[in-house]
């Protein structure tokens, strides 16, 4: 398979001297739970050091504990589900899933998240999107196809073999994950210890897993990553940048602390690691 080539960096938006508040990404994270409260902060916590402004919708449990973040984080909008609709249309993309629940994590008064995608992605097709966790697991891969190619999906092998009723034995065959990009027109980051990103036309693999990437939340700061980096970029060019970012400051992370590192320290390796690849 071919490997990521670092030359692809200089294909990314990078913010200009002279841009103010609000040029350089808006984007929306829906995600959150009663059961799984760290996931979408997680993905807030990174985006917010890249884009201009992220509105976040969680429970209003997730709302109050993201508040609590604000000294920590950049910029952030805490919304209610109900508002979603409202802020939609502003954001450059959406990403939806992380910490959203199956059905017996569901709180009584709360959308199913089946219901609560497939709603918005019917609404809203030209937007981006990006969808992982939660959400994966709850959709009807067919939606996907509905997307106008404007949809990254970011499975581990579980989730990717459940969402497509693929054997194990496929799950890291290139040519399998070329085959569902291409049929359910979408990229494919299939996360792993070398991560496999599939555009329609085009697969590479990003190098550099650890077993410190293996902690609870890792995903979900991907996850942020690339939903951020969607804001300003081609999707395909987005998933496999921040791919190569996410394992390469999980990399630095390593040779500093071994294993012993978790998805906050992630979060904060990877703007630093992004300076020293861009600039």
């Amino acid at each position: 398979m071919k490997k990521f080539d670092p030359q692809d960096l200089k294909k990314l938006y990078v913010p200009q001297p002279s841009s103010h508040k609000g040029q350089n990404g808006k984007l929306m994270i829906i995600g959150g739970s009663r059961l799984f409260h760290g996931a979408s902060l997680w993905a807030l916590k990174v985006a917010s050091r890249i884009v201009d402004m992220v509105f976040y919708a969680g429970t209003s449990e997730n709302n109050k504990l993201t508040e609590s973040l604000k000294k920590d984080l950049y910029d952030f909008i805490a919304i209610e589900r109900e508002k979603i609709e409202d802020y939609v249309d502003e954001a450059d993309a959406v990403l939806i899933g992380p910490g959203l629940p199956r059905e017996e994590g569901r709180e009584e008064h709360e959308e199913k998240t089946k219901e609560l995608t497939e709603r918005l992605l019917r609404k809203y097709p030209r937007k981006k999107w990006i969808i992982d966790a939660g959400s994966l697991t709850e959709i009807d891969p067919e939606i996907l196809k509905e997307l106008n190619g404007n949809v990254v999906i970011t499975p581990h092998p579980k989730e990717f073999s459940e969402l497509f009723k693929l054997s194990a034995e496929n799950l890291k065959n290139e040519e399998i994950v070329q085959k569902m990009a291409r049929e359910y027109n979408c990229v494919i980051l299939l996360k792993g210890e070398g991560d496999t990103v599939c555009s329609m036309d085009e697969c590479v693999e990003t190098e550099g897993g650890n077993p410190g990437m293996t902690k609870g939340g890792t995903g979900d700061v991907l996850a942020g990553l690339v939903a951020a980096l969607s804001c300003k970029n081609d999707l395909f060019l987005a998933a496999k940048t921040a791919s190569y970012f996410n394992k390469k400051a999980g990399e630095e992370l390593y040779e500093k602390a071994g294993p012993y590192f978790n998805a906050s320290d992630l979060c904060d390796k990877i703007p630093v690691t992004m300076k020293k690849l861009l600039f």
